[in-house]
C-alpha cells in the first residue's frame, strides 16, 4: 500500500472527477516538473480542503485561493519582502539553489505547506516545509507531500501546527469538500 492509497481510505475524494490539469502547461508555466504524487492527489480530488483544515492548491484552480499559479507568485513576493526585511531564512533555504513551492495552505492561519527543491534533486525526493505565515518560524519534514498530508489528518506528523485540527474538530470521519461545494460558484473567477 501507498500513501496515497492510505489517503483514499482515510478520506475519499469527491464522487465527481475534478476538471483535468494540463500538467505539461502547468510544469511550463511554474518552470519545473512536479511530483507524481501530487499529479496523482490533484487528479484524484481537484481543489478543494481536507477536514476543513489543508487546502489543496491546483494548478489554474478557478478559486484564487486555490490557484497554485496566484499562490506562488503572491508567496515569492511576501517572502522576498520579509527576507529583504531582515528576517531570517529557513535554514534549508540556505544552500545555494534551493527553492520553495506551495502546495497547500491551512485554513485561517496564513500558514503554508511548500516542497522544498534541493538543486538536481528529482521532484518526486522533495520533501515539505511548513511555514507558519504569521511569523518566522518553519518545520522541514523528511516526506513527500501525500504522506506528509496523510499525517496529518491522522495525528501521526510531528510538528507544532494543525492542533485546530485535532484539538476543536476533532474529527471522526475524514472529508474532503471541493472548493465548489466550501467557496461555491458564486465567487468563482474567471479562469
Amino acid at each position: 500500500m501507498t500513501a496515497f492509497d492510505d489517503l483514499v481510505r482515510l478520506c475519499p475524494p469527491p464522487a465527481d472527477p475534478p476538471r483535468t490539469v494540463d500538467w505539461a502547461r502547468a510544469e511550463e508555466t511554474l518552470g519545473t516538473a512536479l511530483p507524481a504524487d501530487y499529479k496523482r492527489l490533484v487528479e484524484a480530488y481537484g481543489d478543494g480542503v481536507f477536514d476543513e483544515t489543508v487546502w489543496l492548491l491546483v494548478p489554474g484552480s478557478a478559486y484564487a485561493s486555490c490557484d497554485l499559479y496566484a499562490e506562488k507568485a503572491e508567496r515569492e513576493e511576501i517572502l522576498a519582502d520579509l527576507w529583504g526585511m531582515g528576517e531570517e531564512r529557513p535554514a534549508a533555504l540556505l544552500e545555494e539553489g534551493a527553492r520553495i513551492l506551495p502546495w497547500a495552505h491551512e485554513e485561517g492561519t496564513g500558514a503554508f505547506l511548500y516542497w522544498l527543491a534541493r538543486p538536481g534533486q528529482h521532484p518526486d525526493e522533495w520533501t515539505v516545509l511548513y511555514n507558519e505565515g504569521r511569523g518566522p518560524l518553519w518545520e522541514h519534514h523528511d516526506t513527500q507531500c501525500v504522506a506528509f498530508l496523510l499525517a496529518v489528518l491522522t495525528g501521526a506528523a510531528e510538528t507544532a501546527y494543525f492542533g485546530h485540527l485535532h484539538e476543536v474538530l476533532r474529527p471522526v470521519e475524514h472529508r474532503f469538500e471541493t472548493a465548489d461545494e466550501t467557496l461555491g460558484a458564486a465567487r468563482r473567477e474567471a479562469v
